[in-house]
């Protein structure tokens, strides 16, 4: 490894061994860590910060605008977020806040929550940043790094950020955050690599399905207690799936991969139009990620009831996690989920929602500028396509001022790396990272 890139190799472990945790009670958190953060940027990257203007929004997150030669029509904005979800120690194999290198060569990996969600990219695009001001240059148009710190709850660091850039008439040209990846497997038939970017996410909203009784004594339990209400009603939505459908991202997805498709896939892909209803009925079996492309999910996560194991609960109380599909709206899905529970003493609320994001177009300039530096840096070989994103992220806030909003982490993940996210023993190949490096600074040559 050369000497530059063991630097900012320790660079990003030094960052990745601050523990910016969110949660969902901002009250819980420990915002001391998040001002290390924040300082210790200056320090590592002294260079950035004396040719870019910075500011910090809403508390914790950071805006940088680096002026272009040209004014500042049309800026690029690098996004990225400072928080990583909280982690259970005893699950990881390493010390979650360690970055701890694991193995040798190319094999070698960094070992911690936030490696890729979502530290890596940011930690990458400073070193872009920095690179390119110490080697003199200055884009042709503004470029903004715009960096959330509550992106794991509320986000509203982020649409902080999109208030005063549209207060200050801000148009992005192109607004890239995290997303996709370069990955393979994910598409059956399909051997080459694949660059995920998203043109669109996913709406997403969270039902409270609640069941009440008298309580009492475990003893002597009524015929149909607020606990199996509750259960039927889950189950109910378990086998009642939202139907299956193609909508355009996904279309155009399978028609950019069908060349490169075996067959019959090849002549399903490329057929969609006529051969559509029937895919959307078999792709939800080939896998959870293929259903979450052609539906709109919907799953019980947090589950509550009785405060101890010998009694009787008079509040049970279920949250239902619903991903809605491009064309879905909160409200339809409401209603949807009312008739299919058809139980009048389950009531049903909804926390929060926001449907899903408009859809950027796959064609043109600021698509064109992704996938070149896809081709000139991830590879000759991996073939970018567009896709819907199947988490939300800070990149949907953007929607407001920006046309052309796309979602893409340019780093080459296994399925390993990949079922990682969110969960323990996160890494991150060293190699990949520094792949990601040169992506953001072609994109910002280009720009």
């Amino acid at each position: 490894m050369s000497a530059d890139n063991a630097a900012a190799v320790a660079r990003f472990r030094e960052l990745l061994q601050i523990p910016t945790v969110s949660q969902s009670d901002e009250s819980l958190i420990d915002w001391a860590p998040f001002d290390r953060f924040v300082e210790a940027l200056p320090r590592l990257y002294p260079r950035l910060h004396d040719a870019l203007e910075h500011e910090v929004v809403d508390g914790h997150s950071l805006l940088y605008r680096w002026r272009g030669k040209g004014g500042a029509a049309d800026p690029l904005v690098l996004m990225a977020h400072l928080d990583v979800v909280p982690v259970v120690a005893p699950e990881w194999d390493r010390p979650p806040f360690g970055a701890e290198i694991v193995g040798e060569g190319t094999d070698a990996a960094i070992h911690a929550r936030g490696a890729i969600d979502d530290k890596g990219s940011l930690v990458a695009i400073l070193e872009a940043v920095e690179e390119l001001v110490v080697d003199a240059f200055v884009p042709e148009h503004d470029v903004y790094l715009a960096f959330g710190h509550n992106e794991e709850t509320a986000g509203g660091g982020a649409r902080a950020i999109v208030a005063l850039l549209q207060d200050r008439g801000v148009r992005p040209g192109l607004v890239l955050d995290e997303g996709g990846a370069v990955v393979e497997g994910v598409v059956p038939g399909i051997a080459v690599p694949t660059a995920m970017v998203g043109v669109a996410e996913r709406g997403v909203m969270t039902l409270w399905l609640t069941a009440r009784e008298g309580g009492g004594h475990a003893s002597t339990p009524p015929a149909f207690p607020a606990t199996a209400r509750l259960a039927r009603a889950i189950d109910r939505i378990r086998r009642h799936p939202f139907p299956a459908r193609i909508v355009p991202p996904v279309r155009a997805l399978f028609a950019t991969l069908a060349p490169h498709a075996t067959q019959p896939l090849r002549t399903v892909f490329g057929n969609l139009g006529l051969l559509g209803p029937v895919a959307a009925r078999v792709f939800p079996r080939l896998g959870p990620e293929l259903n979450a492309m052609v539906r709109t999910t919907a799953v019980a996560t947090e589950l509550s009831g009785a405060p101890g194991e010998n009694v009787l609960a008079t509040t049970a109380r279920a949250a239902v996690n619903v991903r809605l599909l491009t064309g879905d709206t909160v409200a339809a899905a409401t209603a949807r989920i009312r008739r299919i529970v058809a139980d009048p003493e389950v009531e049903i609320e909804l926390r929060h929602g926001s449907d899903p994001s408009p859809v950027s177009p796959w064609r043109g300039e600021p698509w064109r500028r992704i996938a070149t530096a896809v081709r000139d840096t991830l590879g000759e070989d991996v073939v970018t396509t567009p896709y819907i994103q199947l988490g939300a992220s800070d990149s949907r806030w953007f929607t407001a001022i920006s046309p052309h909003v796309y979602r893409f982490t340019p780093f080459h993940l296994t399925r390993a790396e990949r079922d990682a996210l969110h969960s323990h023993n996160e890494r991150i190949r060293v190699a990949s990272w520094l792949s990601g490096i040169r992506f953001y600074r072609a994109l910002v040559e280009a720009s």
